[in-house]
C-alpha cells in the first residue's frame, strides 16, 4: 500500500517538475528574448510552409515531437509566437517525429535529450547568480529547459514499465480479425498507451515488439500508430494547463490537427494500407501482410505517409483551424482586460484620423488600468489568503499586458509621427507618448502595492482595523483622481481644466503626510511591529506616487494645450 502511494506521489512529482520546467522556461523567455527572438521566430515562421520546415527540423534534431510542441506552447505563452505562426511548426513537428520512427525501426536506437539535461543545468545554474539581469534570465531559460526534459523522462519512468514487459499485452491478439472494429480498438489502445508512456516513439517500439511476436497484424499495428499520433498531443495539452489561452489554443490545435487527420485516413484505411504495402514491397521485396520482417519498414512508411498527407491536406485550412480553437477555448476575463480595441493593423487613410484612434485607445488603456487598481481594494478587504493570491495573479497578468499595450500604442504613435503632420498634431503625439508612459507607471505602482499586500497576507500580524480604514480613505482619493484623469482623457485638450486635478493631488499629498507622521508615532509607541509598519508605509507611499502619475497625465494634456 505504502509502495503504491510512493509510486503515485512520484508520478505526481514528475508531472509537477515537468510543469514547473515549462513555466520557468516560458517566463524566462519573456524576460530574455525581447523583440529579437520574437523577430527571429517570426522570420522562421513567416509563412505556414516555413513554419512546417522549422517544426520538422527542430523535431528531427531533438527527436521528440512532444518536446517541440511543448516548446511551441511555451513560446506562444511567452508571446514570442502568435497562434497562427505556431500552427505550421506543430504540423512540421508531426512530420519530424517520423524520423525517430525510422531510427527505431532500422536501428532500434533513440537519443534521449534527458541525458543532456544535467549538463544544461550545469551551464545555466551559475548564470542565475550573475549580477546581470540578462544572464540570470538566460540561466532560468536553460534550467527550465532542462527541467522540462527531466520531467518528461521522469513521467516515462514513473508509470508501470510496460515496454520491458510486453507479454502483459499478449491478450491484445484476441482483438484482431474484426475488420473496422479491430482498427478502432487498436486506435484507442495506441492512444491510451502513448498517454500512459508519454512517448509516441516508445509506443511505436512497443508496437513493433507485438508485431514481431505475432500478437497483432499489420492492420492493427497501423491503427495503433494512428492512436499514437492522437496520444502524443496530450503532453502539450498538459503543458498548457498552466499557460494562457493562446498557449491552450496551440495545444488544442495539435490535438485537432491529428484527430482530423486520423478520421480522414480511417475513411480510406484499407486502400491506404495497400498503397503503403506496395511501396514496402518495392523496397523490401516482401509484403507486410504476410511477412512480419517487413512490418517495421511498412509501419515507418505508414507513419511518414500519414503525417505528410495530413500536412498537405490541412495546411491550406490554417485560418479555419485557428478560428475553431478560438471558439473552443475563449479568452479568460483577465486576459481580455488589456487588448487593443481601436488601433488595428496599419493606419487609417489620414494621420489625423489615426491620432483620433490612438486617443480612444489611450482612454481604454486608462480604464483598464483603473480596473487593475480595483483589484488592490479587493486584496485589502479580503481575508482569505487563497483569494488574495488569486487577485495578485490577476494584477501580475494585468501589469504584463499593460507593458505590452504601452509598447503597442507607442509604436503606433511613432509610426504616425513619421508622416506630414500639423504642429498641433505633433504636439499631441508628444503629449500622448508622455501620457502612455505615465499610465504604464500607474500599472507598475499597482503591482508594487499588490506585492506589499500579498506579503502582509503571508504574515501572522495583519493590518489593524484603523490601518485598513486609513488606507481605504486613501484608496478612495486615488480612485477619485483616476476618475478625473479618465474624464480629462475623454475631452479635447483645450477643454481640460486642471483645477480639480490639482485639488485632489493636494488632498492625496496631505493625507500621505498625515499618515507618515502618525506612522512614526505608532512605531515609537510599539502600536504595531516595525516590519508590518514598513509594508504599511510602502502601501500609502505607493498610493501617493500613483497619485503623482495620475496628476502628470492631466498636466501632459494641459501643457500641450497651452503651448
Amino acid at each position: 500500500m505504502n509502495y503504491s502511494l510512493i509510486d503515485f506521489l512520484t508520478l505526481i512529482g514528475a508531472l509537477g517538475l515537468f510543469l514547473y520546467g515549462m513555466k520557468l522556461m516560458s517566463e524566462a523567455l519573456q524576460k530574455v528574448a525581447g523583440s529579437k527572438l520574437r523577430n527571429f521566430l517570426a522570420a522562421m515562421t513567416s509563412n505556414r510552409f516555413m513554419g512546417v520546415i522549422t517544426g520538422l527540423s527542430i523535431t528531427a534534431i531533438i527527436q521528440s515531437s512532444s518536446a517541440t510542441t511543448v516548446m511551441i506552447v511555451s513560446f506562444v505563452n511567452a508571446g514570442l509566437l502568435t497562434l497562427t505562426e505556431s500552427v505550421g511548426v506543430i504540423m512540421g513537428a508531426n512530420v519530424g517525429t517520423t524520423v525517430t520512427a525510422w531510427i527505431i525501426s532500422i536501428l532500434g536506437f533513440k537519443v534521449k535529450m534527458s541525458v543532456l539535461a544535467f549538463p544544461i543545468i550545469g551551464i545555466g545554474f551559475p548564470l542565475i547568480f550573475s549580477k546581470k539581469t540578462r544572464n540570470q534570465s538566460w540561466g532560468e531559460v536553460l534550467v527550465g529547459f532542462a527541467l522540462l526534459f527531466i520531467g518528461l523522462e521522469s513521467l516515462k519512468t514513473s508509470v508501470p514499465n510496460i515496454g520491458e514487459n510486453p507479454e502483459i499485452l499478449e491478450f491484445l491478439k484476441h482483438f484482431t480479425g474484426m475488420g473496422i472494429g479491430s482498427s478502432l480498438i487498436f486506435l484507442v489502445i495506441g492512444t491510451i498507451l502513448t498517454v500512459v508512456i508519454q512517448s509516441s516513439s516508445a509506443t511505436m517500439a512497443l508496437t513493433l515488439v507485438m508485431c514481431n511476436n505475432g500478437w497483432i497484424n499489420f492492420d492493427s499495428a497501423a491503427a495503433m500508430v494512428l492512436g499514437e499520433n492522437i496520444g502524443t498531443t496530450i503532453t502539450a495539452n498538459i503543458a498548457a494547463v498552466v499557460a494562457n489561452s493562446s498557449a491552450k489554443r496551440a495545444a488544442r490545435i495539435h490535438l485537432l490537427f491529428n484527430v482530423v487527420g486520423v478520421i480522414l485516413v480511417l475513411t480510406i484505411f484499407p486502400y491506404f494500407l495497400r498503397g503503403v504495402d506496395s511501396i514496402t514491397q518495392y523496397f523490401t521485396g516482401s509484403s507486410a501482410f504476410t511477412n512480419t520482417g517487413a512490418v517495421p519498414i511498412a509501419l515507418s512508411f505508414f507513419h511518414t505517409s500519414f503525417n505528410i498527407l495530413n500536412v498537405l491536406l490541412q495546411i491550406w485550412f490554417v485560418k479555419y483551424l485557428v478560428s475553431l480553437v478560438q471558439k473552443i477555448v475563449p479568452e479568460r476575463e483577465d486576459e481580455q482586460e488589456f487588448k487593443l480595441k481601436y488601433i488595428k493593423f496599419g493606419m487609417l487613410s489620414t494621420r489625423e484620423l489615426s491620432l483620433l484612434q490612438a486617443k480612444k485607445e489611450i482612454v481604454v488603456y486608462a480604464q483598464h488600468t483603473k480596473k487593475m487598481f480595483g483589484r488592490l481594494t479587493q486584496m485589502l478587504n479580503e481575508e482569505n489568503e487563497r483569494k488574495i493570491l488569486k487577485q495578485f495573479g490577476k494584477v501580475e497578468v494585468g501589469e504584463d499586458k499593460s507593458d505590452e499595450m504601452e509598447v503597442s500604442i507607442a509604436k503606433y504613435l511613432t509610426k504616425v509621427a513619421e508622416g506630414e503632420l500639423s504642429k498641433q498634431s505633433s504636439r499631441n503625439i508628444s503629449s500622448m507618448l508622455r501620457i502612455v508612459d505615465e499610465i504604464e507607471s500607474i500599472g507598475d505602482s499597482c503591482l508594487n502595492i499588490a506585492r506589499a499586500l500579498l506579503r502582509i497576507s503571508d504574515k501572522k500580524e495583519k493590518l489593524t482595523p484603523e490601518m485598513k480604514k486609513k488606507l481605504t480613505e486613501m484608496f478612495a482619493l486615488v480612485e477619485k483622481s483616476m476618475d478625473i484623469m479618465i474624464e480629462n482623457l475623454n475631452k479635447n485638450n483645450y477643454e481640460v481644466d486642471k483645477t480639480a486635478t490639482e485639488a485632489i493631488e493636494k488632498q492625496i499629498n496631505r493625507f500621505r503626510d498625515k499618515l507618515r507622521k502618525e506612522h512614526v508615532t505608532d512605531i515609537e509607541s510599539d502600536t504595531y511591529s516595525y516590519q508590518l509598519g514598513t509594508l504599511y508605509k510602502d502601501i500609502f507611499s505607493g498610493l501617493e506616487r500613483m497619485g503623482d502619475h495620475i496628476y502628470d497625465v492631466t498636466m501632459s494634456i494641459v501643457d500641450y494645450a497651452e503651448s
